[in-house]
Order: C-alpha cells, then sequence, then structure tokens
C-alpha cells in the first residue's frame, strides 16, 4: 500500500489541538498534532495550517470556514488531512476564534477529535463530488460556490449543515 493512500486512524481519546494567528499561521501544536501529521514542532511553528491540506478537501469548505470564523462564529467540520509521508487522516475539527482582553480577534484555537465513521463515509463521497466539480469551472469563486451548493443540498433534508455536523455526536 502506497503512503498516500495509508490513513492514520484517529482513536475515541484523541484530541490534536493547534492555535494559529488571524493569518492561519500555526502559533501552537500539541504532541497529537505532531504525531498525525508526521511533522515536529520547528516544522510546523510559523507555517500555514494549510500545510496540511489534503488534495480530497474542496476549497469551498475551508471558503465556508473563513466566512464563519470572520463572523466571530465556530465552525465545525469534517476535515481529511495530509500527512508529511502523503498519507492522511480524518478528524472532526472544531474552530473557534481567540479574543483578545479588549475583545479583538488575535487568532484562532482548533479542536479535532475522532470523526465517525459514518460521516467520514458521507463526506468522503461528498468532496469528491465537490472537488470534480471545482476541477470543471475556471473561475475560482463560481467553482466554489457550484461546490457549496452540492453541500447545501446534500444536507437541506437533515436539517442544514450545522445540524447535521453536530448529530453524529448526540
Amino acid at each position: 500500500m502506497s503512503s498516500a493512500s495509508k490513513e492514520m486512524k484517529m482513536g475515541e481519546d484523541d484530541l490534536i489541538v493547534s492555535k494559529t494567528d488571524t493569518k492561519g499561521r500555526i502559533t501552537y501544536c500539541n504532541d497529537a498534532f505532531m504525531s498525525f501529521s508526521g511533522f515536529y514542532e520547528e516544522e510546523l511553528l510559523g507555517q500555514n495550517h494549510n500545510m496540511i491540506r489534503h488534495q480530497d478537501m474542496p476549497r469551498s469548505v475551508f471558503r465556508t470556514m473563513w466566512q464563519t470564523l470572520q463572523k466571530e462564529d465556530e465552525f465545525f467540520g469534517f476535515i481529511k488531512n495530509k500527512r508529511k509521508d502523503d498519507g492522511f487522516y480524518w478528524t472532526f475539527a472544531n474552530v473557534t476564534p481567540s479574543f483578545s482582553s479588549d475583545g479583538k480577534v488575535i487568532g484562532y484555537f482548533s479542536v479535532r477529535r475522532y470523526p465517525h465513521p459514518d460521516a467520514v463515509s458521507f463526506f468522503s463521497d461528498l468532496y469528491k463530488q465537490m472537488c470534480d466539480v471545482e476541477s470543471t469551472i475556471s473561475s475560482s469563486q463560481q467553482a466554489m460556490d457550484a461546490s457549496f451548493e452540492l453541500l447545501k443540498n446534500a444536507v437541506k433534508d437533515k436539517g442544514g449543515y450545522n445540524e447535521f455536523i453536530c448529530s453524529f455526536y448526540r
């Protein structure tokens, strides 16, 4: 099996934690982050968090995440990340803004945990469709809009995105 197809699975007790500045540069990573990503702390700190973005992840998911965070709301999502050895790992991510004492956003705090297998199956298939759409439309904005429509349509009868995402952990 090639490393590109090798999955490292999170356990139910694993917690991957990282912090970034407002530009998405990593300012903190715990041991679990290093273990799952395969990078050492000195390779991660100061780097943009998207260094672990897997090519199977639709760009529209991250656009949605940033739009949510810019509204100072928290984001939930199932995310497939790339490992240093080109393997991958799935997470259930919760990203929240971090605030200074005077209420300004100074960065983001992310906790990733065990992804429910049914969610991984659902989103793996959906993300493939979304990536296919994104790759067929030349305008980046239109590609992400069309991709996001697929996501909205896939979860609309399930109570919407946030309701569906969180339903795996009730």
